[in-house]
């Protein structure tokens, strides 16, 4: 038996649900003896959470572990992408395809349009207006260029009382730039007036906030600036392969977007990428050129993009098969080599139990599971003051915000200090800041993915302690009387339907991914079209079902729960928080389990196409596994690359020394993105490693359907915790 030190200080305050039965490899199970939850048992919570906390007990198999480091670089994390055909996501090659020479001046044209250089107008203005003014404007011009269309304000120039002067000066704007209108306001005193300078929304730009085109795209699910012209020999969708270091798929494809000048609605993409590592997935953009995109590789820094292609339909949320994991795991120490080879076949062979893993519940202080059960309640500003109270272990700038708000009250104050990817908390304070006192209407504003993903970190709280007392009462054998299955053939008798695990997630809200942070694969249906039925006695007598075919439900209005005792564990842990899993407090219908569907979830998942291999290395800065980014750049011969960089004026920073730059991007663990800010909560990075005697490595190959989490097959193999601060005690 394997038993946390963290539950060892907390038996004296709680009542065991279940005892262990070492058999099955399980850790102490609580229930806490009150009903409540109130403010001061929330605050006494705010720690890192541990996987005690959310459920996470048992093992499958009783063979020891070993000490093993995860995640020491995050090169020693990579995932590829499956598809529904199976097909790996690699990058294989950086450049784009060729194109139509009608399409290319289409699209240079285009570009010319909205984003050509005034230098040689800015410099004659200058002689106009002084260099005040013309780097006021050149600053402006910039903006726009930037393809931001919110938010762009005029601006005033300079005080002028010469009044054929000003009118020079309308006269200029008129004749060099046509996409901007002046007109004239008062100066700071009776004898003087200001030119303004705005945006034309009516001009040939036509870029204004309430320009016919702005009018037009309305709702539309894409972005389609820049796309009159495309051409009906292309499909409608440019698909190409998103390679990323250390940052999650929202951000890589904020950075593309900016630079692009498109929102991030213009993008689809099947799954969010764990951020901590090195990912490939496919990703569509509406009517992008791939020379545009391919251009960027210059340019991009831990992100590049490549394999394009043209296709009919835009990437959903869902549409992937899983994901390819190649995990190293570092300074592997076990009583003998033996041990860690039965382990890992023991690993390939039963799998490991499907627990959703700490990513699930929010690398922060504050676990999002407190926060869904706060909304489960209706506890509206106990809920807003969990997102936005300060927190522990945060970024100076952001404890900062967090005070300042709590001792002041400030919205204002607040949001010009609060970073830009705290979506959630930016999105509440800017209701408040309108709708005074009315926390349910801020809650609401913040995107609907991150408002669902409290919702699911309960769900997935409730049903990662379900899975445990599973494991400990029946063990991991055989289906047991009570259980639910995924149904076979004809057999429907006292069946429900099955529902997709998170089918209310969407991720077509921009930025909104931050607290997402690791997650490995995305929450979809296991088996869209499957029902769940009750084990019976004559099932058991025909052995129709084995242990693989078990699930529990994800609680929700339209799920059915197991007829033995496992149910209860899903009412017990509800009701201790105050909470009813058959009806609701209010009506609020996204914040009620039973206006939530639910879904159903394997306990029980194998790795599929393992492999593993005993590694030995003396140098722990060294990657022992290359990257996709590696291989493009061992493929093509350094001098014939250098040649190709000189012929076109890239004398320096070449895109094809990519090992050098991903060396570089390696050592600087807080790549930070082009507003200043690091993506999500402080990142937990592990210590630079010197040189040393020779160590032992695993490295770890397999496939996971969507919704799986790698750390929780790792711990299976280790027996310890996945948390980052664990193994960055082993260090």
């Amino acid at each position: 038996m394997y038993l946390l030190n963290s539950l060892s200080a907390l038996k004296p305050k709680l009542k065991p649900y279940f005892l262990c039965n070492s058999n099955f490899n399980c850790n102490y199970y609580p229930i806490t003896t009150t009903t409540t939850t109130t403010k001061s048992s929330i605050t006494q919570m705010a720690t890192k959470v541990d996987e005690s906390n959310v459920g996470i007990f048992c093992f499958i198999s009783n063979l020891p572990g070993f000490r093993g480091i995860l995640k020491q670089r995050y090169s020693d994390f990579i995932v590829n992408e499956v598809d529904k055909e199976g097909n790996v996501a690699h990058l294989t090659s950086l450049d784009a395809p060729q194109e139509e020479i009608g399409e290319e001046t289409v699209t240079t044209t285009e570009d010319t349009a909205n984003t050509k250089s005034y230098a040689s107008e800015i410099e004659s203005f200058r002689s106009l207006a002084g260099d005040s003014d013309a780097k006021h404007l050149e600053d402006f011009i910039n903006q726009i260029n930037s393809g931001v269309e919110d938010g762009i304000s005029p601006i005033v120039l300079s005080p002028d009382s010469d009044k054929s002067h000003r009118t020079a000066m309308h006269n200029f704007f008129k004749q060099n730039f046509k996409f901007l209108v002046t007109d004239v306001v008062d100066g700071p005193d009776a004898s003087s007036k200001c030119i303004r300078v705005r945006l034309n929304t009516g001009g040939p730009r036509n870029k204004g906030r309430h320009s016919k085109k702005r009018k037009e795209r309305g709702d539309k699910p894409f972005d389609s600036r820049g796309s009159e012209n495309w051409s009906e020999n292309n499909g409608k969708f440019l698909r190409f392969h998103l390679y990323k270091e250390n940052k999650d798929t929202q951000e890589a494809l904020g950075v593309i977007g900016k630079m692009l000048g498109i929102q991030p609605r213009s993008f689809g993409f099947a799954g969010m990428k764990d951020k901590r590592a090195v990912t490939t997935q496919r990703v569509t953009a509406f009517k992008q050129h791939a020379s545009r995109l391919a251009a960027l590789n210059e340019r991009l820094i831990g992100i590049k993009v490549g394999d394009f292609c043209y296709v009919k339909e835009g990437l959903l949320l869902g549409q992937l098969m899983g994901n390819r994991f190649t995990i190293t795991l570092r300074g592997v120490v076990a009583d003998s080599d033996d041990t860690v080879k039965a382990s890992a076949d023991a690993l390939g062979r039963l799998g490991f139990i499907n627990y959703f893993g700490l990513q699930r519940f929010g690398s922060g202080s504050v676990p999002t599971h407190l926060i869904g059960a706060a909304l489960f309640r209706g506890e509206w500003k106990a809920a807003v003051s969990m997102i936005l109270d300060p927190r522990e272990g945060e970024r100076t700038v952001i404890a900062k915000a967090r005070e300042y708000y709590k001792e002041s009250n400030d919205i204002e104050g607040t949001l010009k200090q609060l970073p830009r990817h705290l979506v959630a908390e930016r999105a509440i304070l800017q209701c408040l800041k309108k709708c005074p006192g009315n926390y349910l209407q801020a809650l609401k504003a913040v995107p609907r993915t991150l408002r669902m993903m409290y919702i699911h970190s309960y769900q997935s709280y409730l049903w990662n302690h379900a899975a445990s007392l599973r494991v400990q009462k029946y063990g991991t054998d055989q289906v047991v009387l009570g259980d639910l299955v995924y149904c076979k053939g004809d057999n429907t008798e006292n069946v429900s339907g099955g529902m997709p695990e998170c089918e209310d997630d969407s991720y077509n809200d921009a930025d909104d991914s931050n607290h997402l942070d690791e997650i490995s694969g995305t929450d979809l249906p296991e088996e869209r079209n499957n029902l769940v039925k009750v084990v019976t006695a004559e099932d058991i007598h025909t052995g129709n079902y084995t242990i693989d075919d078990v699930v529990l439900p994800m609680p929700g209005s339209r799920v059915i729960y197991p007829s033995n005792d496992i149910a209860n564990v899903f009412h017990d842990l509800a009701k201790k928080d105050a909470i009813s899993l058959l009806e609701s407090v209010h009506s609020v219908k996204e914040f009620s389990l039973t206006s939530i569907t639910g879904s159903y979830r394997r306990v029980f998942q194998k790795p599929l196409d393992f492999e593993w291999e005993l590694l030995s290395y003396t140098d722990g800065n060294i990657p022992l596994v290359e990257t996709d980014l590696e291989k493009i750049a061992k493929s093509k011969p350094v001098k014939k690359a250098r040649e190709e960089d000189l012929a076109n004026g890239n004398d320096k920073n070449n895109l094809v020394d990519c090992t050098k730059q991903s060396e570089i991007l390696e050592n600087d663990m807080k790549t930070e993105t082009d507003d200043n800010e690091v993506e999500g909560e402080q990142e937990d990075v592990l210590p630079r490693v010197e040189s040393q005697e020779p160590q032992m490595a695993l490295k770890l190959s397999f496939t996971l359907p969507a919704s799986c989490y790698a750390t929780m097959a790792i711990r299976e193999l280790l027996k310890t915790s996945t948390s980052v601060a664990y193994h960055k005690t082993l260090n």
